[in-house]
This record gives C-alpha cells, structure tokens and sequence, in this order.
C-alpha cells in the first residue's frame, strides 16, 4: 500500500470513528502530522479576531476570544500611548455615531486587558487580507510586541480566499467546520522576529504625523504578513489625488452615482464591487457621501437634503460634482479636507501631500526649501 493509499485510509478510518467529514478528518491528521499544536494547546491560547460573527467559540478550538472591533482606516490614529488612544479611538467612534454598541472605553479598555494579561501564554489571530485587518493585525503585534511575547509564541491564521466562496469577504461567512480546517492549511502561519519587526515598523509608520514611512511598508514582501504590502497600497490612495482633490473611495462613490446608483445603498454596492478586498462598510461609506453633500461646494444633492444619509437616501451629482469627477476641478481646492488618515491630519485648502497616479505614491506639495 502506498503512503498516499495509507494516509487516506487512516482519514476514513477517523470518519467511522468521530463522524467527521472528509476535509475535517484530514485536516486533524495533517495537523498532526505537521506538528501543529494539539487541540489542548489552541484551547489553552488567547483567539483575537475582528469581530464576532466569526464563529470561533463553535470551532471548538478557541476558549478565550477578544475580538478587535475599531475601524482604524478611519478617524485620528496618532502615535500615543495605549490609554490615550483608547480615548481618542472611542471618542471618534460615539462622534461618528458608529458606537452602534455603546461600548465605547469600556470595550477597548477590556480588550486591552485581556490582550496583556495572557502576555505568558500563546496567541492565535484570526484575520483577512483587506485594510480592515492588516490594521488591526499590526496594532496587535505592535502591542504584543510591546509586551515581550515572543514571536514564536504568536500564529497567525490570515486569508484572502476560499474554495468555497467565489468572491470571499471573510471569517463571518464561514461555517465553524470550515474555519477548524484552517489551521491545518497553508494559511497558518508561526511568526518570526522579522515578522513582528515589519509590524512594528508598519504600526509605526501608520501613526506618524507625516505619510513618508508608507511607501517602504507598501513596497514590503513578507511570507507571513503576506497582505500588507497590498493594504497600505490602498490606505495610501485614500489620500487625496493630485487630479481632482479625491480620495479613491470618494471617486468610486461618485462613479457610482454618475452610472445610475439611484440611492446610497445601491451606490455602497457599486463602489465596494470594485474593491480588490471590500473593507468599508456601509456606515462610513454614507457618512463621507454626507460629507460630500454637506461641503461648502456639494459634489452630491441628497433627497432627503439633511443629514444622516441612509440606505435609501436619493443621490445625483452636482454640476460640481460633476465637474470633480471629470479632472476639470478640484474637490480639496473647492471644499478644503479634515480628515485623519491614520496619524495624518489632513485640513484646510493647501494640505502638503497628495496621492499622484502618474507615479502611484504619496508626494509632497511644499514648495523646495519650504
């Protein structure tokens, strides 16, 4: 008998006894086989994923789980201490009225507990490839890091995709039985030094009150933080663009509208179909399409006309709008910008950087020897 007829036996033989499926027999055997930790040693580890209709509880594996909810893609993420920014983040969150949980300090303060008090023990996270994650993944191995865990004591469990799923847009749409399969596949991953190092450098350049640390980060190529070159290419394009004063999602959002998205739901879906990973969600996807009808110069008219836009709010572009969309004007010189891109503050009508498609990076706007 060969090895393979031998393997595949044994995995029919665990079906009999366990009544497993297939695809679960063999991931145990793999696991085993690959010297993966044992069911003991996952129940022992702290599980942190971004939030919970990832089913990890029913996997069986996971006993202590913290989910990291925080859209760290939005709103001011500058380079404080831990307490400060718990008070920055939740104060942000309430003024968003995205707080949807009213949980506001006491969330991230537990959360933040708990990540500490297991500083002795091992960690898995839970996590996918779009912006969404990776800021949360290097905020985690920052804090870990910060903590004296070493690498080895830290996995890392990240994917892009499933077989399962044609557009895959994360843990939330798997079944427990699916994601107990993924640690015995290639998207498990033990960190190393090096690892932690790029997160720390990522979490780094992410706060900085200047963006010149983002290119190195996005240009990076890491086999165990795989995605994150490819978010902060995106992050980056959320600065506003040399073109037309737009971020990228501010121009998908007007695309949509000028296409034939009736509505801000429909234009959220149009706008999201084009992200390579969807990461925004609808909340903030409203609230900057009411931060474009809102401006000094309304790139988009809403029925209802007053805040807050909703799911059925009518949209249709300005004459500006318009205008914005063409390159023929530009939306920062019209309407100014506040808005933090991490610990970036961008404000007023003459902001220093740009995002610049001629050369896909962040450039400067001072004058020489400004």
């Amino acid at each position: 008998m060969t090895k393979k007829a031998d393997f595949k036996q044994r995995v029919r033989a665990r079906m009999i006894k366990t009544g497993e499926s297939y695809a679960t027999a063999r991931s145990h055997l793999v696991a085993g086989q690959a010297g993966l930790p044992a069911a003991s040693a996952m129940l022992a580890a702290l599980h942190v994923s971004n939030g919970d209709c990832t089913d990890l509880p029913g996997t069986g594996l996971a006993s202590q789980v913290v989910y990291w909810r925080d859209s760290l893609h939005e709103g001011p993420v500058p380079a404080v201490g831990p307490e400060e920014l718990r008070q920055i983040r939740a104060a942000f969150l309430v003024g968003a009225r995205v707080d949807d949980r009213a949980e506001g300090m006491e969330m991230f303060a537990e959360r933040d507990r708990v990540l500490a008090a297991n500083r002795g023990g091992e960690y898995v996270l839970w996590f996918e490839a779009d912006l969404y994650d990776q800021l949360q993944i290097i905020q985690i191995l920052a804090r870990l890091a910060g903590l004296g865990v070493p690498a080895q004591r830290i996995t890392l469990i990240c994917i892009g995709e499933h077989p399962s799923i044609a557009r895959f847009g994360g843990l939330g749409e798997l079944t427990a039985e699916q994601l107990r399969e993924l640690p015995a596949t290639n998207a498990r991953i033990q960190l190393t030094g090096a690892a932690l190092r790029l997160a720390t450098d990522a979490w780094a350049a992410f706060c900085a009150p200047t963006p010149e640390g983002l290119r190195a980060i996005a240009e990076s190529r890491s086999r165990e933080l795989r995605f994150l070159g490819e978010a902060f290419d995106r992050l980056s394009r959320e600065y506003p663009s040399a073109r037309d004063g737009l971020s990228l999602t501010e121009r998908r959002i007007l695309a949509a509208v000028a296409d034939g998205a009736g509505n801000a739901g429909a234009a959220f879906v149009r706008a999201a179909a084009r992200e390579t990973r969807p990461y925004l969600g609808d909340s903030w996807c409203f609230a900057m399409m009411e931060r474009m009808a809102q401006a000094k110069v309304p790139l988009l008219h809403t029925e209802p006309p007053q805040p807050p836009v909703g799911r059925e709010t009518s949209l249709r572009l300005t004459e500006a709008g318009a205008q914005v969309l063409a390159g023929t004007a530009d939306h920062v010189t019209l309407n100014g910008v506040d808005r933090w891109i991490g610990g970036v503050h961008l404000q007023g009508h003459q902001i220093p950087w740009r995002w610049d498609d001629a050369t896909e990076t962040i450039t400067s706007t001072r004058k020489p020897g400004v």
